[in-house]
């Protein structure tokens, strides 16, 4: 009675799409959830895979740069610890995963090179 024809119409469409009207509705979602995925999700993993193989590989004698931005040379590795001397005879304990980057003993600073 207070319908429009243009709501009539709708709802009847809707009704008798069925599967291909959920599908198109929900396509947008699946279509974020994979932009979601390779943007963020991915990058993520593939950093932290290599962030574990590079403490892992950790080793004495190695020059590393830790999440505070203290550099210092591996003097010790344990199961979850490495101990870093930062400074001549002083040594300190470092939780492995907080070292962010491990650098290599024979590399020459990129200024220092002539």
């Amino acid at each position: 009675m207070f319908a429009t024809p243009a709501y009539a119409s709708t709802a009847g469409a809707a009704a008798g799409g069925g599967l291909t009207a959920t599908l198109i509705q929900f396509l947008p979602f699946v279509l974020i959830f994979v932009l979601f995925w390779f943007l963020l999700i991915r990058p993520q993993q593939k950093r932290m895979k290599a962030h574990q193989a590079m403490v892992g590989g950790l080793k004495r004698g190695d020059t590393v740069v830790l999440s505070n931005g203290m550099i210092g040379k591996v003097t010790r590795v344990e199961d979850a610890e490495a101990m870093v001397e930062i400074s001549q005879g002083v040594n300190v304990r470092v939780v492995k995963s907080m070292v962010a980057e491990v650098r290599n003993r024979t590399e020459i600073a990129a200024n220092d090179k002539k």
